[in-house]
């Protein structure tokens, strides 16, 4: 047996929820650290711009105090580029001012220029020149001007992304880590199932001997230890049944040859005895025609267990030559005088067997027919292909289904009111036969429709 590994289909299972589970894990940590990075960066770019913005509007009122002449705002816009990284757009009156030739008060959103209209210091996010930024407004303390400053956020959405791209890498690099780790762990968690799978194909197909190792002490080993038990107990039972069913094929045999040297001159007694059944008075004839058929009886009855033991001993040989399967059915009907009893549906059907089992199996089955079919019994027999099929039907009271899966049983004879006079061995000995020849025998039944059973045997 080879090394076994886990079955892969499950393995794969638990590799994917591992790598589920380790991904999801890992996205949502990525995701609430991205989150709270971006909340606090941002937060603290709007603490700094309005920081700033409070310091410029009280410098701007330093500076406009009593005056707003365009001279007075350039003189407040040249001290603010001094100052800091931020473009100023002011609104003194119907007069607008900027220090950048790119941005005027128009970038300005109008909630935003409302709320400083209104006194109050306020900020807003919108797009200028084409990049993020931070505006914020207030009034000058003192002066009657409105000033406006655009911050960039540029580099901070630049920090953002580059952390952005870091986080999905990582969660990533983590989920393709765990899908490795899980792999390892599923294939070595699941080492000891495979071999259990493999331990039982080897059982079901007859390796009683085979084991599995007991490594360790977890629950993987109690279920090795419970599996070599079951093995065990299963081989002794086998064995015990197989010995019992060779006791009884040698008691069937022994039985049977013991029996075969009085039966013969017992058989001769019965037919002398039968000869002169005509010269008997009345009352000695009865008992004697009994007498003589259960001779008969009993002497096909040994000559069943003979056959029986002859094919458990796996003695019996098959003499092939080519023969058409339907003439040797009508031959075998004609010998036994069932010709008028009996129809005949039947083609061209040649195949190369063994002509006497293959007749030992159609006469056994014609006559089950006859003793339980009600007397109505159609043979039809036809090619199908590389395979030949003899259908023997009967229009009888049918079997029940209780009793379809052991009808071939030896000395199985079903329903005590449906039994003949058979020994119960015959359907048994067609399918052995049947099966010695590469074919078999199958029975369908319904209750009260009638009976068929089916021979099919290879062409060669």
């Amino acid at each position: 047996m080879g090394a076994p590994v886990a079955p892969a289909r499950l393995r794969r299972r638990l590799t994917i929820a591992f790598t589920l589970v380790a991904g999801i894990a890992a996205l949502a940590l990525a995701a609430g650290s991205y989150l709270v990075v971006r909340d606090a960066r941002l937060g603290d770019s709007v603490d700094r711009a309005l920081e700033q913005t409070r310091f410029n509007l009280v410098f701007a009122g330093d500076v406009l105090r009593g005056r707003t002449s365009e001279e007075a705002t350039d003189e407040l816009l040249e001290a603010f580029e001094r100052r800091g990284d931020f473009v100023t757009v002011g609104l003194a009156g119907e007069r607008t001012f900027s220090s950048s030739l790119s941005v005027g008060l128009d970038a300005v959103p109008d909630d935003l220029r409302a709320l400083v209209e209104a006194g109050d210091l306020a900020y807003r996010r919108a797009e200028t020149a084409d990049e993020p930024s931070l505006i914020t407004g207030g009034r000058a303390a003192g002066a009657p001007v409105d000033l406006y400053f655009v911050f960039s956020e540029e580099s901070l959405h630049a920090d953002l992304r580059e952390l952005l791209t870091v986080l999905a890498a990582g969660v990533l690099l983590l989920a393709l880590l765990a899908g490795l780790v899980g792999a390892a762990l599923a294939r070595r968690t699941l080492a000891p199932v495979g071999r259990a799978s493999a331990a039982a194909r080897s059982l079901a197909e007859g390796l009683l001997e085979t084991r599995l190792p007991v490594e360790r002490e977890d629950e993987f080993g109690a279920w090795a230890t419970s599996f070599n038990e079951m093995a065990e107990a299963l081989q002794g039972k086998i064995a015990a049944l197989s010995a019992a069913q060779e006791r009884e094929r040698r008691f069937t045999s022994n039985v049977a040859h013991e029996l075969r040297t009085p039966l013969t001159a017992l058989v001769g007694e019965a037919a002398l005895l039968a000869e002169h059944l005509d010269g008997m008075p009345a009352e000695a004839r009865r008992p004697a025609e009994l007498l003589v058929a259960d001779v008969a009886r009993l002497r096909r009855l040994v000559d069943d267990l003979l056959e029986i033991s002859r094919l458990d001993a796996g003695v019996e040989t098959v003499r092939a030559e080519p023969f058409d399967l339907g003439a040797l059915v009508r031959s075998c009907l004609r010998a036994r005088g069932w010709e008028g009893r009996v129809r005949v549906e039947d083609g061209a059907a040649p195949v190369v067997s063994d002509p006497r089992r293959a007749e030992r199996v159609v006469a056994n089955l014609v006559e089950n027919a006859l003793a339980h079919g009600g007397g109505d019994v159609t043979v039809r027999v036809a090619a199908d292909g590389d395979t030949v099929t003899v259908d023997v039907i009967d229009r009888g009271p049918g079997i029940p289904p209780d009793e379809l899966p052991r009808l071939f049983e030896r000395f199985a004879k079903g329903d005590p009111a449906r039994s003949g006079p058979g020994t119960g061995l015959g359907l048994a000995i067609a399918r052995e036969n049947a099966r010695l020849l590469g074919g078999d025998v199958e029975a369908a039944s319904e209750p009260g429709a009638g009976s068929r059973f089916t021979l099919r045997l290879p062409v060669t």
